[in-house]
């Protein structure tokens, strides 16, 4: 079976921990999950561009505080250390290149790491949030999603047809199926999720795919 949400989110904060990176903005829908599996060796320091700096997992149901809140207006705890600020110093962080990573959601990643993901034009509504910011300033976008739409249709395509939240700024994709490198020269396979093929994998993506020489199953 596909990952579902939380492994998605699961598999993002492995790739976190192993790519060193301690300042961390995370999205709204999966990304936010990831909140919950980022161990405290990690040394990750969540942002939130609401204006929250070392905030911690998902509150449980119980024990929210209607203060203590993500972007995306969930309930979060804190963690030893945390600080609150205005938006404004929230948005210097991201623009001065404070951040190491993002994790962001998506609607569609091109083979050349462009990403769409803040309007459906056949909804003809959309919401920008900080994610333009996010995909100029941060040092590393990570994309959690999943592989295709619904109606399964490719969400990782040659082009976007969506309109684009930034250019060639996305290095790893996260899906329900797959985690794909974003590499000079192309998208790289590097893991399937278990139950799953790479020919799968390849005729859910309508760009195409490299396959490292040591692709794996997705581990955690």
């Amino acid at each position: 079976m596909p990952l579902d949400r939380e492994l998605i989110a699961l598999r993002v904060a492995r790739a976190l921990r192993e790519s060193g990176a301690r300042y961390v903005n995370l999205g709204i829908g999966i990304p936010t999950l990831v909140s919950n599996f980022i161990p405290e060796f990690a040394n990750v320091v969540l942002h939130s561009e609401n204006g929250a700096l070392n905030y911690g997992p998902l509150a449980a149901p119980g024990t929210e505080d209607l203060d203590i809140r993500n972007a995306g207006g969930q309930f979060v705890t804190l963690l030893p250390g945390a600080s609150f600020f205005d938006s404004a110093a929230a948005f210097a962080m991201i623009r001065g290149g404070h951040l190491d990573a993002t994790v962001l959601g998506g609607l569609q990643v091109s083979e050349a790491g462009d990403l769409a993901n803040w309007m459906r034009p056949e909804r003809g509504i959309g919401s920008i949030g900080g994610a333009m910011d996010l995909v100029t300033g941060a040092k590393q976008v990570i994309v959690a999603m999943e592989h295709t739409t619904r109606r399964g249709e490719p969400k990782i395509v040659r082009r976007c047809t969506y309109p684009l939240t930034g250019r060639r700024c996305v290095s790893l994709v996260v899906t329900d199926l797959a985690v794909i490198a974003v590499t000079p020269a192309g998208l790289l396979l590097r893991e399937v999720a278990p139950g799953h093929t790479v020919e799968e994998v390849q005729a859910r993506t309508e760009a195409p795919l490299q396959v490292a020489p040591d692709v794996t199953e997705i581990t955690f």
